[in-house]
């Protein structure tokens, strides 16, 4: 019996203890790198600067798809569905997004609109954008569907089916021409604390991202684009992501990316028509997860809606 009583014991202790250690570890990913991750994001910059809404001069929908560490229980899932659209003055652009993220226990769905006032800055018809972005991150944390010891646990009551909605802006410039741009930005501005349970909290901290690219012209069937986005927020190491990819015919794009020390993958994205297009990316990570992961899998598909009188001028670069 004595025995019985110090093995469930030593098994509420380990249970705690798990808990608590995925609490501490769920705190530093909050209080880090808390934007969800993209590998494809020079096909949707929306998500990350609210100044490209509207730059397509066309109204785009875009859906994305991504299971990053496949293998690892619980680990981040992220659904978007986004669309922008110019309004009839060529000068402003309009745009929402809709975003699920899960990671363990807890979601959160955010619900963002986008406004951007773009000038022409030459003949070449390029042009400066400012955004700004308006919406709520809807957190939840569920622990109902952890299988414990103790259900009178601290960790386990204090976390159970916490909810909390955060009103937040962000803001965003991009510049760009016909085969290049460069963007920097901020989602979110306002540092929200939440409350996590056994008395942790966590703080919503200010993500600054700068990115570009440019598209080459080999030949009449290639095009290459090389671009970049550096990543960087406070209590975590600065993250730099290079891509280069190829268009073939107008058709298909091949690209590889690189990660500094924490992954490398390629992508390929297939125009079905002038229209329509999906795509498809692989991330292989350099770190130890490597031995408990298969990888990060994304799929986007996006449609442009444009009038026939604009008509398409040219191929999508970005």
């Amino acid at each position: 019996m004595t025995q019985n009583i110090n093995l469930n014991n030593m098994k509420k202790r380990i249970t705690t203890t798990i808990i608590l250690l995925w609490l501490l570890a769920l705190g530093i990913t909050l209080k880090a790198q808390q934007e969800t991750q993209h590998s494809m994001y020079f096909f949707n910059p929306v998500l990350l600067n609210p100044a490209y809404a509207g730059s397509q001069e066309a109204l785009q929908i875009t859906a994305t798809v991504r299971d990053q560490w496949t293998g690892i229980k619980g680990a981040p899932k992220t659904q978007v569905l986004s669309l922008h659209t110019p309004l009839k003055t060529e000068h402003i652009g309009v745009g929402f997004t809709v975003l699920n993220d899960e990671l363990g226990v807890t979601k959160n769905t955010g619900l963002y609109a986008d406004l951007a006032y773009s000038v022409k800055v030459n003949k070449k018809n390029n042009r400066l954008a400012f955004g700004l972005k308006v919406g709520l991150d809807l957190f939840r944390q569920d622990f109902s569907n952890l299988r414990i010891n103790d259900n009178t646990d601290q960790l386990y009551t204090d976390g159970f089916n916490y909810k909390k909605n955060l009103f937040n802006m962000g803001a965003g410039i991009y510049y760009y021409g016909k085969r290049h741009y460069i963007g920097i930005s901020t989602p979110r501005l306002f540092k929200n604390k939440i409350d996590l349970a056994a008395g942790q909290t966590a703080i919503q901290e200010n993500h600054y991202y700068l990115f570009g690219g440019i598209v080459i012209k080999l030949n009449p069937a290639i095009n290459m684009r090389p671009s970049f986005i550096v990543k960087y927020v406070n209590n975590a190491p600065l993250s730099i992501e290079g891509n280069l990819s190829f268009l073939f015919y107008d058709k298909v794009w091949i690209g590889a990316m690189y990660r500094h020390q924490a992954a490398a993958g390629l992508n390929i994205m297939y125009n079905i028509s002038q229209n329509l297009r999906i795509g498809y990316a692989y991330d292989y990570q350099l770190t130890s997860l490597q031995k408990f992961s298969l990888g990060s899998h994304e799929i986007m598909i996006s449609y442009d809606l444009r009038t026939k009188a604009k008509g398409f001028k040219s191929p999508r670069y970005f």
